[in-house]
């Protein structure tokens, strides 16, 4: 029986070149004499840097171990079906499975706002699939074609607008997230999400609500009342809904001197924080519970709890497109407005870089600008 073994050779460029080694010798097909080895034609990076290395080498590692065991079948002519075959009806039978009903088991195993992104997402990759695409007909172009759907397809809040840019990059990656745990748990054997670029993120406004806006809300009845509460205590105290829904009667604190302050960890970062509140938004937060009950119980980020929101704005005579997030975002531009540094906000909203926090002191800057226009003097 012929032993062929897959070897390396150090080559030019920090590369080396993949070969089959044959005990004995085998004929070469060409010139009929003896030879130990056949070059493969396929190079791996010696010391790979970088993700696109390395899954360069995870590939063809994997196509040199499937070319080798490959000729040593055919050399040694088994009777019954070997490793290789058995793998290859594998791979086979993993390519006939649904790439759509495998991201539905990736999205339930989310929570939260990160559930709803992640259920978003499919909703758009079902109408554009029709609920069915196996994971042998997942390539580049199918691909190039997801994405060209996302960027020109109708919202599925509106349909009298379409899916915003950031929107269509948030979802997309989504979707490239679920290819590289597909290569990883190895039912894809190329990493397609290396394969594919990301959609290029649009820089845009953040939108928020003036205070005038803010009293409008309050005064304006809304059909879900956890969700008002929980809105007006964000832009009351900047908090995320992740860290909204999980606020616990304990991590609210009254201090010496009347202080009211929140001890938590970010959902998002898992950074402590100590967040100074005011009295007005505790008013927000209802009767005192026992230290280990939420305080804001039953606060669920859901399309139906959405729709609430936006009714409960669009009552208030407010056209602008505000989001739950949204409130966090008035928050900080408040502050902003009303002479507080930006080094401040940026602890106050639990950044880890004030990078982020200047993106608000650009929407400061210009609503500086739109007031200048405002002066025109008519000679």
């Amino acid at each position: 029986m012929i032993k062929v073994t897959l070897r390396e050779k150090k080559i030019t460029k920090g590369r080396k070149s993949l070969y089959l080694d044959f005990y004995p010798a085998i004929p070469n097909p060409k010139t009929g004499e003896l030879t130990r080895r056949e070059f493969l034609g396929i190079y791996i990076f010696e010391k790979p840097k970088g993700a696109s290395e390395k899954n360069h080498n995870l590939e063809k590692m994997r196509l040199g171990k499937s070319l080798c065991q490959k000729r040593e079948n055919i050399l040694s002519k088994p009777e019954i079906y070997d490793s290789l075959e058995k793998e290859q009806l594998r791979i086979k039978e993993l390519g006939e499975r649904n790439f759509v009903e495998y991201f539905i088991k990736l999205r339930d195993k989310r929570s939260g706002s990160n559930y709803s992104n992640w259920n978003s997402t499919y909703n758009y990759l079902n109408t554009f699939t029709n609920g069915s695409l196996k994971f042998n007909e997942v390539n580049v172009v199918v691909l190039e074609e997801f994405k060209d759907f996302l960027l020109t397809t109708k919202s599925t809040r509106s349909n009298k607008v379409n899916l915003s840019q950031n929107s269509a990059v948030s979802y997309f990656n989504k979707v490239k997230a679920a290819l590289k745990q597909a290569f990883r748990e190895d039912i894809l054997q190329i990493d397609m999400s290396s394969r594919i670029s990301s959609i290029k993120t649009k820089e845009t406004r953040r939108e928020f609500l003036t205070e005038e806006e803010l009293v409008k809300l309050i005064k304006t009845p809304c059909k879900n009342e956890l969700i008002k509460n929980g809105a007006i205590f964000s832009a009351l105290t900047g908090l995320r809904f992740s860290d909204i829904q999980k606020l616990k009667w304990g991590e609210i604190e009254v201090i010496v001197g009347g202080d009211i302050v929140i001890n938590y960890t970010q959902q998002k970062t898992k950074g402590v924080e100590v967040l100074p509140i005011s009295k007005q938004a505790l008013d927000y937060t209802g009767e005192r519970r026992a230290p280990n009950e939420n305080v804001f119980e039953g606060l669920k980020y859901s399309a139906y709890n959405n729709k609430d929101l936006y009714n409960w704005i669009d009552n208030a005579g407010i056209t602008k497109d505000i989001t739950f997030h949204c409130f966090r975002h008035s928050y900080a531009t408040l502050q902003l407005l009303n002479g507080t540094d930006l080094y401040t906000i940026s602890k106050l909203l639990g950044h880890k870089n004030i990078k982020t926090t200047q993106l608000y002191a650009k929407v400061v800057d210009q609503l500086k600008r739109d007031s200048v226009d405002k002066i025109n003097l008519n000679l």
